[in-house]
């Protein structure tokens, strides 16, 4: 895992602690090296138990003075060995941008439900303290958990949401603004009983609660036009009638009053505020609430409190030994003259938050790869790894830094066509997809066809070249992937087998069904795979020593092992259970450089995969020209080595809105 250590430990840290180890087992082994022993020789009145007493006592009055503190390194340190159980590698950018003293708020995106709260937790130094939905805070494991990280509960109406009686629709929208009304009219309905004002309402599909603003009778009332309220308005199929759901009002004076507390004494608070976890490509809209703490604590305390962004890029996020980068942006501050407008309250109020909401967005795209859809982020990954010079391994920086320059290039390309890409676009974007397509269904990835190239030509024209066993032997070594296969495959079945595998398939079968329900309940998931991994490790958590207990009851009851051979077994299961879990790993390796040789004895495969290596020729080479055509249009984004991402998202965004308001006009 990318920089483990500096994320518990700095390395001088680290080094000590080693020290003081060792030096303690020096002194435990030899009685005249022993401070204790030769106190007690010097002194026989004392008994070693009123040494051992005293002892105690200042353990215990130490852990309670720093049982806070204790208690999160120790959550940090255990979430730390789950991350390294179930993520191949994390790697960290931008570490530097994270100010080392004084209060801070992290704004992240929520791609992976509670997984995201524990990889910013592991790959930051700082003690935070998240804003956790009261409903997860409630939850048996989750909130234990939330608690020991000195979690804040916060109610959201989303988790209150109720079907509203009847049916509505509303008036004409055209032509309204910011701060204007709309007419809701009900068949059915009872606004006066089940609605209050402050309440928002829900349109079907939609996550955005529009705020009601008054009440006239039970099939009446009117709602307030606020950012996204007309889109949200117009995927509606109005005049007809739909249902909707209630968001019930919900006062959160009580958690602003402990996050600004938490501030005000230099702690730091972490937000994911698009509000909910998902798996879409591209960020919800974020809710106001994180630009109301900030002028807040500017208000209360006089403290311009920095905004960090996190981008959390997961690679096979729902996936068992994932990648990962977590990239920490430059801070975004509150501009300082907006203090009176916020203080004025009302609509200038509304405009300075949602400023600062819009520049905390920004900032937030900064640090992440966002795309329309999926199938443009296959598209990306696919351009992206064939762009690349073969044989180069891209630190986490440069595959961060090359990813977002294709997805602002290509939405910037799109905006400057209005949407209608030319046909030689299109034939690249089908060719790119059908070739990873193809890839996935052989099996195999895009380095290894690179290796199926080199063997071809090495193999001439079966004359002067060598034969095709010989090849695969001089450059695959298959024999030696073999051994090595089948000799961790050994090793590791049977640990893998009783320690690992019932848990792994109970796992599994838990996590799909709480994304099949956690998707049913959403508005705004696709999938529902950003809850899967979070499950996983949750359920994991609970039955991992629930069969360790289960195995150390059967050898208790059924066995004649004495105390300390027992004792030296129960130990052993987590070593065993990690041990099988990276030799499974490494004998995957072996499974995936061997696939593509595999699959050339299927004679329909052995075509297939010995076309491969022309067609990523020709899209490579397509696929650069492309790139030197449209590439000098997009300027810095072609041109210059260092980018400012605040800068060219936020770029990115304003030909967005200017292009928009051309379509309406």
């Amino acid at each position: 895992m990318g920089e483990k250590r500096e994320t518990m430990l700095s390395e001088l840290d680290y080094t000590k602690a080693q020290l003081v180890f060792f030096y303690i087992i020096v002194l435990l082994s030899l009685d005249v090296l022993n401070p204790v022993k030769i106190f007690l020789h010097v002194f026989p009145a004392i008994a070693p138990w009123h040494v051992a007493s005293l002892a105690i006592g200042c353990m215990v009055y130490t852990f309670i003075m720093n049982l806070r503190p204790l208690i999160y390194f120790s959550t940090k340190i255990f979430f730390h060995s789950i991350l390294s159980i179930f993520f191949n590698d994390v790697q960290v950018v931008g570490r530097e941008n994270i100010p080392k003293y004084g209060p801070v708020i992290f704004t992240a995106n929520h791609a992976n439900q509670f997984m995201d709260g524990l990889m910013i937790m592991c790959t930051c130094q700082r003690t935070i303290s998240y804003l956790v939905a009261e409903k997860s805070w409630y939850r048996p494991v989750i909130g234990h958990l939330a608690w020991a990280m000195g979690g804040v509960p916060v109610k959201r109406a989303q988790d209150s949401a109720k079907k509203g009686a009847g049916c509505i629709t509303v008036a004409a929208a055209a032509g309204l603004a910011d701060d204007d009304v709309i007419r809701v009219v009900g068949k059915g309905t009872k606004f006066s009983t089940e609605l209050r004002v402050g309440d928002k309402i829900r349109f079907p599909k939609s996550a955005l609660g529009i705020k009601v603003t008054s009440i006239e009778n039970d099939e009446a009332m009117c709602l307030k036009v606020e950012d996204g309220v007309l889109d949200a308005i117009s995927t509606q199929p109005f005049p007809d009638y739909v249902t909707f759901d209630i968001l019930p009002r919900v006062d959160q004076k009580d958690v602003f009053k402990n996050v600004l507390e938490k501030l005000a004494s230099g702690g730091t608070i972490g937000i994911f505020p698009e509000g909910g976890s998902h798996d879409r490509t591209d960020l919800l809209p974020l809710k106001v609430g994180v630009a109301l703490i900030a002028y807040s604590e500017l208000e209360k305390d006089g403290i311009n409190v920095p905004i960090v962004p996190v981008g959390l890029n997961y690679f096979r996020a729902h996936r068992f030994r994932g990648k990962a980068t977590v990239e920490f942006g430059s801070p975004t501050y509150i501009e300082p003259g907006t203090l009176k407008d916020y203080q004025k309250g009302g609509a200038d109020k509304r405009r300075v938050c949602n400023s600062l909401l819009a520049r905390i967005e920004n900032s937030m795209r900064s640090v992440i790869v966002s795309v329309p859809d999926y199938e443009t982020m296959q598209v990306i990954h696919a351009a992206r790894r064939l762009y690349r010079e073969d044989g180069i391994t891209q630190t986490a920086e440069q595959r961060q830094d090359m990813g977002r320059r294709f997805a602002e290039g290509y939405k910037r390309l799109l905006l400057s066509v209005n949407g209608e890409p030319p046909q030689e676009w299109l034939d690249l974007q089908s060719r790119l997809l059908a070739y990873q397509k193809e890839l996935t269904a052989l099996g195999i990835r895009d380095y290894q066809v690179v290796g199926l190239d080199y063997e071809e030509a090495e193999l001439g024209d079966g004359n002067g070249g060598q034969s095709k066993g010989e090849t695969v032997l001089h450059r695959m070594n298959i024999v030696g992937h073999i051994t090595h296969l089948l000799f961790i495959g050994t090793l590791a079945a049977l640990p893998a087998i009783l320690l690992n595998l019932p848990v792994g398939l109970a796992s599994r079968i838990y996590s799909n069904r709480r994304r099949k329900a956690a998707l049913a309940a959403s508005k705004v998931k696709v999938k529902g795979y950003d809850v899967m991994l979070s499950e996983r490790v949750l359920c994991s958590i609970v039955l991992v020593p629930t069969l360790w207990v289960t195995y150390a009851a059967l050898l208790f009851f059924f066995t004649n092992l004495d105390g300390p051979a027992l004792a030296v077994c129960i130990t052993c299961f987590p070593l065993f259970s990690y041990w099988s879990i990276m030799a499974a790993e490494s004998g995957m390796v072996d499974v995936k450089d061997l696939r593509p040789y595999v699959m050339k004895l299927i004679p329909s495969a052995r075509r297939r995969l010995t076309a491969l290596p022309a067609t990523r020729k020709a899209l490579r080479k397509d696929l650069r020209k492309m790139i030197r055509l449209i590439g000098p249009s997009l300027g810095e984004l072609y041109y210059e080595k260092q980018l400012d991402w605040q800068k060219i998202t936020l770029e990115t965004r304003k030909m967005s809105i200017t292009e928009e308001s051309k379509k309406d006009e």
